[in-house]
């Protein structure tokens, strides 16, 4: 399943430009923007009417695009390099300086090198690391098609990138990089 280019081009213009995104992931529709952009990070924990001590997750297409905002080992590199690209989120140390937006006041992050092919090539077209959070309220069932988004979150949204979510059931498997303990079954 390739992308099709222009709605790829489309939501690199949008984030870029500070915008928030939906776009297919392993098992639902994701938000995302610039994980950077924290008046673009505060409008997904708005739209989402989420408690910001969460934190979120980053996807990106390799882990260089990991890199900036991970502080691993050498073990630790391994493990996650064994389960990705795929769907294994990993709550990694932060890298200094990573902002208590992005990790929930927390010394840690949560990261994936994502397999889903639209998800994928959004990081690769953006040259970025992408936030990643279902398309949802908080609490509530996440959204598994771009019309569900359309109707839930409406012009909150600046775009919906069309695809179809990945064949997973259940959100993502997350594991501890430190520990290797599984977080959340998958």
């Amino acid at each position: 399943m390739n992308a099709p280019r222009w709605p790829l081009r489309r939501a690199r213009d949008v984030i870029w430009g500070g915008g928030v995104i939906a776009y297919p992931t392993e098992a639902v529709f994701g938000l995302g923007c610039d994980p950077l952009n924290a008046r673009a990070v505060a409008r997904i924990f708005a739209i989402k009417q989420r408690d910001a001590a969460k934190g979120l997750i980053l996807i990106a297409s390799g882990i260089v695009q990991l890199e900036p905002f991970m502080q691993l080992d050498d073990t630790m590199r391994k493990a996650l390099l064994k389960t990705w690209p795929g769907p294994v989120t990993w709550v990694v140390p932060a890298a200094p300086g990573v902002p208590e937006y992005l990790s929930g006041g927390r010394d840690t992050l949560a990261v994936r090198v994502t397999a889903h092919p639209v998800a994928r090539a959004l990081c690769e077209t953006t040259g970025l690391a992408l936030i990643s959070t279902s398309a949802n309220l908080s609490g509530h069932s996440p959204l598994r098609s771009p019309p569900a988004v359309r109707r839930l979150l409406g012009n909150k949204v600046d775009y919906v990138v069309p695809g179809a979510v990945g064949g997973l059931k259940k959100p993502t498997e997350i594991r501890d990089a430190r520990t290797g303990q599984v977080l959340r079954a998958g």
